[in-house]
């Protein structure tokens, strides 16, 4: 059984798509500290004058709240000006109103806080390319699972029966891997294929939001999302 763990990311990229095509349960993870300059509200697209950021303005953020605290000033037409920029970056792409319509269905209501949009962006890009079928997701905030850091991980790694932890790069710097090999669990990290597919405005970058994968290529996106991993000792060790 291999579990992903994850803090909710706006419509995240392609990368983050393998990961959960990766596991048999997918956590989101959002009763955990709200980090600025983090990928929970804000995520890159590609347009003819460059890579430009998607930003979701945040209301009345202070330090410690944690991603489920963190409201969302509504009282800006972020919404609008998103839709606006993402209609013109992708004029040009086939399946520009796919990836409109999936923006939508997310925007189209009011969220409590950004891990709720954050999460449901995520959910979209699953259900559109059909990543949403074969296997679980869960949500930390509902499994009654306390604690910290890397024993809080590995907790809610074993109350799923997980033998797999499948983690992104980010955790190198503080998972602590022994404790999981103490418990018998297998940490693993992605090795992110990174596969290039037909993108508009010049050179391949791999590092854009998944909705690029929508616009350009549609529902056959699934063929580029193909999940690699590495054992955690081979992983640092090529550091």
């Amino acid at each position: 059984m291999i579990v992903v763990i994850s803090q909710p990311m706006l419509f995240p990229w392609v990368g983050m798509l393998e990961q959960i095509r990766a596991t048999d349960v997918f956590v989101c993870y959002p009763d955990v500290q709200f980090s600025k300059g983090s990928f929970v509200n804000r995520v890159q697209i590609k347009t003819a004058q460059g890579v430009r950021w998607l930003t979701v303005p945040l209301a009345n953020l202070h330090l410690g709240q944690r991603i489920n605290e963190v409201g969302i000033d509504y009282q800006r037409h972020w919404r609008q000006d998103h839709l606006q920029l993402l209609a013109e970056a992708y004029t040009a792409a086939r399946y520009r109103d796919d990836m409109l319509d999936l923006v939508k269905s997310v925007y189209g209501h009011d969220h409590e806080n950004i891990g709720s949009l954050s999460a449901s962006s995520q959910m979209a890009l699953c259900r559109y390319f059909g990543l949403d079928h074969q296997r679980e997701f869960k949500s930390s905030e509902t499994m009654g699972i306390g604690g910290s850091s890397s024993q809080r991980v590995l907790d809610i790694v074993q109350s799923l029966a997980g033998g797999t932890y499948l983690t992104g790069h980010g955790a190198s710097h503080y998972l602590d891997h022994e404790l999981f090999e103490q418990a018998h669990v297998r940490v693993e990290y992605m090795n992110y294929a990174k596969i290039p597919y037909p993108q508009l405005h010049g050179e391949f970058t791999p590092y854009v939001s998944a909705l690029d994968l929508v616009a350009n290529v549609g529902p056959t996106g699934i063929d580029y999302i193909r999940p690699r991993s590495i054992y955690w000792k081979d992983f640092l060790s090529d550091k």
